[in-house]
């Protein structure tokens, strides 16, 4: 099997903004949350670096062969690292820049955009028209995290209408957990447009592993547009201070709601034809002490 993570963050130094004030990083894997201090990492990350070692030897562990570093405003600008990250492991990452609005923004070097769309001031899409017409002559994916519900769908329709070989991926499963969140799965009718599950094991997190009520969120996303639009992503490293990594994924794996074939689309095909990743090999386990 091969596992594609469609949505991880990375940052050197996390130096963003929230609703409330900007977001640095402390230590023990704390952050300054708009004066007030979360976990946003797991308390083993000591110096608030979230590098591509420490995923990497994640990535080994779970056998996961290959990751989609996102990016978020609260985290801050993280272009540059990333592209040191995706020097350092060609194969097995694809990064994303950053779409802040206001800001300058680049394509060059990156295999897609991120546009954390639910926090943009203007929340019409098709006044951002030109960030996802660049993608699209570049070639570049658009990875995107919606307003809850259709508060955005009608103009992100309008713009797959105008750019319909654009690759577009919504974020956070359409924010499953949320009134209207079918309304962005159902975007994912069209061709290039695919839905990926970063985040998911947050917004179930009251129920926990093994998330029963995400198994069926994911087979009624894929009734409405099919397992082959749908991707797993784990919004690796803030999930992580609830689960192990390879706990985002392994209820998907154990649960018998979900065929064989459904789970290798979900886990990873699909990621690999949507993305690209066309050298990456599948990780062997090593034996585990216990």
């Amino acid at each position: 099997m091969i596992i594609i993570d469609a949505h991880t963050h990375l940052w050197k130094k996390q130096d963003g903004r929230c609703q409330n004030g900007p977001v640095k990083s402390l230590e023990n894997g704390r952050s300054d949350f708009g004066g007030e201090v979360r976990q946003m990492m797991p308390p083993y990350m000591l110096d608030g670096e979230n590098n591509v070692e420490m995923l990497i030897s994640n990535m080994d562990y779970a056998c996961v062969s290959g990751a989609v570093m996102t990016q978020e405003v609260l985290d801050g600008n993280q272009d540059e690292y990333l592209l040191e990250a995706k020097a350092k492991f060609p194969d097995r990452i694809k990064i994303c820049s950053l779409y802040d609005e206001g800001m300058p923004y680049t394509l060059d070097g990156f295999d897609g955009i991120k546009l954390c769309a639910c926090k943009l001031d203007e929340k019409d899409l098709t006044k951002h028209f030109e960030v996802f017409k660049a993608a699209n002559d570049a070639g570049k994916f658009v990875s995107i995290d919606l307003a809850d519900g259709d508060k955005q769908t009608a103009s992100l329709r309008e713009i797959i209408g105008h750019l319909p070989d654009l690759r577009i991926a919504i974020g956070h499963f359409g924010m499953v957990t949320t009134d209207g969140w079918t309304e962005q799965i159902k975007l994912a009718r069209s061709k290039n447009v695919f839905v990926e599950s970063g985040g998911i094991t947050w917004l179930f997190n009251s129920e926990f592993y093994p998330y029963p009520s995400a198994v069926r969120a994911i087979n009624e996303a894929a009734d409405i547009c099919g397992f082959d639009k749908l991707m797993w992503g784990s919004d690796y490293p803030r999930t992580m201070v609830e689960i192990t990594y390879k706990m985002s994924f392994d209820f998907v794996l154990k649960t018998n709601e979900i065929s064989e074939a459904d789970k290798l689309k979900f886990l990873g095909k699909n990621a690999v034809k949507f993305y690209g990743f066309d050298n990456v090999k599948e990780i062997k386990p090593i034996k585990n002490m216990l």
